[in-house]
């Protein structure tokens, strides 16, 4: 693993989803970014992002590209890690609704439902306020988002949507490993880049 010095290195899976906004935040927030696409490059980095995208597809290419074995070994070795929407499904331990043999990286004690709040028309924005992130509220942004149906005993639960008289997760931390249901990436808040990179630079 590479020496975490004040200017960390945070690799970004880059194997399908909104790769380029999260290297973006990502060096917003003080960090070396790196796209990672190969077995090798596992071991170079100080802290992992999973970006959205198509999660089905994800899983199918991180196993295409030999990636799942390493990155389940560095996360269960306690890598840092961030996962935004199809990103917190690929880090969730159980998954509800998922493509057959559909697998995750794990990592999160949580159990996700993909596509919860329903499909592409459904997409929506609201303001949330993440007690972490300061007093300015969240502009968070959700596509066929997920959301956390379960939480395991470790996992702090950063915010959660009402939906039909039932607050569901949509913000999550268990250790060092983040998850958003939404994109913080594509509003320019670089505000939970900002905490996993502080989170990476303590581990």
């Amino acid at each position: 693993m590479a020496g975490v010095t004040a200017q960390p290195t945070v690799g970004v899976l880059a194997v399908q989803g909104d790769v380029r906004e999260h290297l973006r935040a990502v060096e917003a927030a003080g960090a070396i970014a790196v796209p990672l696409r190969r077995p090798a490059e596992v071991e170079a980095v100080d802290g992992l992002v999973i970006p959205g995208g198509e999660s089905t597809t994800m899983d199918k290419l991180v196993r295409i590209f030999d990636l799942r074995d390493p990155l389940v070994a560095r996360l269960r070795a306690g890598l840092p890690a961030y996962g935004s929407c199809a990103g917190m499904i690929m880090l969730a331990d159980r998954i509800l609704d998922g493509h057959r043999d559909q697998q995750t990286l794990g990592g999160l004690d949580i159990t996700v439902r993909r596509n919860a709040f329903g499909r592409q028309v459904d997409s929506f924005e609201e303001d949330l306020r993440i007690r972490e992130l300061g007093p300015e509220p969240v502009r968070a942004v959700f596509i066929r988002a997920p959301w956390v149906e379960e939480v395991g005993p470790g996992v702090h639960v950063l915010a959660s949507v009402h939906v039909a008289d039932v607050d569901h997760p949509v913000a999550v931390r268990e250790g060092n490993v983040l998850a958003t249901s939404f994109h913080p990436e594509v509003t320019g808040d670089h505000r939970f880049h900002q905490l996993f990179v502080d989170l990476v630079r303590r581990a």
